[in-house]
């Protein structure tokens, strides 16, 4: 099958998105081809790049701007000539490698809806609702997933913390541990705030459980079945920074699969199950989850995780590749104007 991975985007995670299609590039070559590789750079242009061109460097120095520039459109993605618009050949189906704002957040997916091209990710209500914590954990708890307590605030709000100290502060709609901080005491949540509102003018607040255990689970629908990676327990850490998180993205070795129990296994891939559900069909996303009490808590769901979690499975390009074979399809709405044509002959015009 052919694939065209689609990074970069405006976001606070830009580079990350770089990483990780690097990555992805050493990771599919046989099963899947990777005919391009599509960058959007900070001025919402796209460009088309050459595999042998795909080095950090290549970007930081600007040099992608020599590549060639191509613009979307139906069905595709198109470059100027004398003749006018030609179609990019052979772009296939999209990989959505484009992490934070625009591919998270459903403009992308949206974008590519409207131009009825196919690709892997999430789509826009999938989108809407992992990329923003607090609808996150409406969504959740709705669903039975039990979430750690939480209070929304922003500037112009009173604020009330029904919680004692310590706190986790983070924006609401940032990922890869960006301004997120910890506050044991009034001074620090000061400190957290300024950092928060930095990137956002929102952000959820919950009581900081230290020592608790973390578990990351990845996954995808294929038709009914649901194909699962192996279980992660995080480096032990209080809190991941960005550094951790950048260098996290570029993973491509396996990582060993968690000491936990059958009941323990069965009740994350229940939990995952119910918070896929079938909004998330067409994308392969990770859900980290806290162990509390022996209860299963929703931390967060990655709509387009760093790499695309491949490290986390044995056969990754297997994955995509089935992955691929079974996207969601928008039903083709037929425009015929009956309604307005019949009341137009009704008025004998």
């Amino acid at each position: 099958m052919k694939l065209s991975v689609l990074f970069g985007g405006v976001s606070y995670e830009h580079e990350i998105s770089i990483v990780s299609a690097i990555t992805i590039k050493q990771k599919l070559n046989n099963k899947v081809k990777i005919e391009h590789f599509i960058f959007l750079d900070s001025n919402h242009e796209f460009y088309v790049i050459e595999s042998e061109n795909m080095k950090s460097k290549y970007f930081s120095s600007f040099d992608y701007k020599k590549a060639k520039k191509i613009e979307i459109g139906v069905g595709g993605f198109y470059e100027n000539s004398f003749l006018g618009k030609k179609k990019l050949l052979n772009s296939g189906i999209i990989l959505n490698l484009v992490h934070g704002a625009d591919g998270e957040d459903g403009v992308l997916s949206g974008l590519l809806d409207f131009c009825r091209i196919q690709y892997i990710g999430p789509r826009l209500e999938a989108s809407m609702l992992s990329y923003n914590k607090y609808l996150t954990k409406v969504y959740a708890q709705e669903k039975g997933i039990q979430t750690l307590p939480y209070y929304v605030y922003n500037r112009k709000s009173e604020l009330r913390i029904p919680f004692e100290f310590p706190y986790i502060i983070k924006p609401t709609c940032l990922g890869s541990s960006i301004g997120i901080n910890i506050a044991h005491n009034e001074e620090e949540l000061e400190y957290a705030f300024d950092s928060a509102f930095e990137f956002t003018n929102e952000v959820i607040i919950e009581p900081f459980v230290k020592g608790v255990k973390e578990y990351n689970l990845a996954g995808a629908k294929i038709q009914d079945d649901f194909i699962f990676s192996i279980i992660e327990e995080p480096v032990k850490k209080d809190l991941l920074g960005f550094d951790d998180k950048y260098l996290d993205f570029s993973r491509t070795g396996e990582v060993t699969n968690a000491d936990v129990t059958d009941s323990l296994k069965s009740q994350l891939q229940q939990a995952f199950k119910k918070i896929y559900n079938n909004i998330f069909e067409g994308a392969l996303i990770r859900c980290d989850f806290f162990i509390i009490d022996n209860k299963v808590y929703l931390n967060e769901i990655n709509p387009v995780p760093g790499s695309m979690a491949n490290y986390l499975f044995s056969d990754f390009e297997s994955v995509i590749h089935q992955l691929s074979s079974t996207l969601p399809k928008k039903s083709n709405i037929k425009i015929d104007y009956q309604y307005i044509n019949k009341i137009q002959r009704s008025k004998g015009k």
